[in-house]
């Protein structure tokens, strides 16, 4: 069903010369979204974890706030020049559960690096989530928030073999790791890990962490709050527009997470120091 890297030829210059070798590529590939027959929305993806992508993007955009609303997700016949199946098509059929919804219009495709493409205005960004995640009472030592990114990036296995992918993961307030995906788009990435918590019934994730390799855009808060999830790490910076979302929905939002030390933009008292 799709390969997570793939090799190509690569010419590697050197002062010395050039070697003619072959290089591990992450794969990229469209995956298209439908429900009940009508495309919703072309993503580009690495193919893995499809059924959780397709949970937590639905979870994401406000379709869907649990696995009981989603009855099945199939995939359809797309088919390459040769005939074969590529599984880039996947087909949702919401149960009676589902609240009715207007759905944007977004059937076009989406690059690796947007999360948030095809929003008719920035008002329909700013949903509101059916969880209050400034209400949360997680709490987290510095301690295990720090070990939290060199867990991440020790677990990175396609990113250790391409370095062209982005990864996601949600840990308890301990510090363990529950789940890891990677992705080239890190929004990918973040769907993926929030449709393994919907799938796993652990939608509210009230007691969990998202770590992020990158930075922490917009869209990756938001995703973090539409899952009710009340913590939310990066490896590098945050936006000025994160760090609004994060401050009015009571996220608490860390960004350059490395090593012993890290930035928070919003809700500090959910991370405690220990005593000395």
């Amino acid at each position: 069903m799709g390969r997570v890297t793939a090799r190509r030829p690569v010419q590697r210059i050197t002062l010395s010369g050039i070697i003619n070798r072959p290089d591990t590529l992450a794969v990229e590939e469209p995956m298209e979204i439908r429900i009940g027959g009508s495309s919703v929305v072309v993503t580009m993806r690495t193919p893995g974890n499809d059924i959780d992508l397709v949970h937590g993007f639905l979870l994401t955009e406000g379709i869907i706030s649990s696995r009981e609303d989603v009855a099945e997700i199939r995939y359809c016949d797309g088919v390459d020049n040769d005939g074969a199946n590529t599984y880039n098509v996947l087909d949702v059929t919401l149960s009676e559960s589902a609240q009715p919804i207007a759905l944007a219009a977004r059937n076009f495709l989406a690059s690796a690096a947007c999360g948030v493409c095809g929003k008719e205005s920035l008002a329909d960004v700013r949903k509101r989530s059916a969880f209050d995640v400034g209400a949360a009472e997680l709490t987290v030592d510095a301690s295990s928030l720090a070990g939290m990114t060199a867990t991440l990036r020790r677990n990175q296995r396609a990113f250790e073999t391409t370095g062209g992918l982005h990864a996601a993961g949600l840990f308890s307030a301990d510090g363990a790791l529950l789940v890891l995906r990677e992705d080239v788009g890190r929004h990918n990435a973040v769907d993926k890990v929030l449709g393994w918590a919907a799938s796993e019934n652990r939608i509210p994730a009230s007691d969990l962490v998202l770590i992020v390799s990158g930075r922490a855009s917009f869209e990756l808060v938001q995703k973090a709050v539409m899952a009710g999830i009340p913590m939310l790490g990066a490896v590098s910076a945050p936006s000025s527009l994160a760090v609004d979302l994060a401050t009015d929905a009571g996220l608490t939002l860390v960004g350059f997470l490395r090593g012993d030390t890290m930035n928070v933009y919003a809700r500090a008292d959910r991370i405690k120091l220990e005593a000395s």
